[in-house]
């Protein structure tokens, strides 16, 4: 698959594992820079002296204009071919019905899911006002933000969101002289800690568990090397602001 994305300057949230730091790397190999925010560091990462670590908990949201300044003033727009902001990081718990769940771990889950999207969302298009270069932004969503499940209810709705807010900040975007392309991405089921962490939960509290085990069992889940290099694709194409974008429908 042949890609063109030299010299562009990526944010990525989630970068310590899984998709994000999949991404990442591919990325970095490709001579563009990222600048990867996540709680934790990457070993494959690390080394690479196209990539800039911050150690931040998205959970702290009211923060995350202020990252966003120190990365300003990293960035280069002069120099860069596009400017591009994936929002990967999320969070899967609480697995349980709504009524077994803790307040706390409801709204932390909606903090990183959710909340940090849209206040990072809205710190780039700011920060990116009247930039004619190309702008990108890309929101990590799911299958759940379409399809209900039991135990999964917080989940679906921050999914849901992601994808309500991506139309919703496509249909601003449209009109404008120099738009941000932002879409949201399902990338179908992928083998992450997340998927792990489904299937080895206990049935009888996780009504879900069963399904992600027949996934993983039957060879559904893509790796994260098949999906980096579908993410990498879908950077690359131009697609209307505001769509949702399904993993087999590009």
């Amino acid at each position: 698959m042949e890609v063109h994305m030299s010299g562009s300057q990526f944010i990525i949230t989630g970068t310590s594992k899984g998709i994000g730091e999949q991404l990442a790397c591919m990325l970095v190999e490709n001579g563009n820079v990222v600048y990867g925010i996540a709680r934790g560091t990457s070993d494959r990462l690390s080394s690479s002296a196209n990539y800039r670590h911050i150690a931040y908990d998205l959970n702290d949201t009211l923060g995350l204009e202020n990252v966003m300044d120190r990365l300003f003033e990293l960035i280069d727009p002069a120099h860069a071919d596009m400017i591009c902001l994936i929002n990967n990081a999320s969070m899967l718990e609480p697995l349980k019905s709504i009524d077994l769940c803790e307040p706390k771990d409801i709204q932390m889950n909606l903090q990183i899911s959710l909340i940090a999207p849209m206040i990072l969302t809205s710190s780039f298009i700011k920060k990116t006002e009247g930039l004619s270069i190309r702008k990108k932004i890309i929101n990590i969503s799911s299958g759940s933000g379409v399809y209900p499940a039991p135990t999964m209810s917080v989940y679906c709705t921050a999914k849901a969101g992601m994808n309500m807010f991506t139309q919703s900040v496509g249909a601003e975007q449209r009109n404008r002289q120099h738009p941000v392309e932002i879409i949201a991405v399902n990338p179908g089921m992928v083998e992450t800690d997340m998927q792990r962490l489904a299937r080895s939960k206990n049935e009888s509290e996780f009504d879900m568990a069963h399904v992600f085990a027949q996934a993983h069992e039957s060879g559904q889940l893509l790796s994260t090397e098949e999906i980096g290099l579908h993410l990498l694709h879908i950077i690359d194409k131009e697609f209307e602001p505001g769509q949702i974008v399904n993993y087999n429908e590009v």
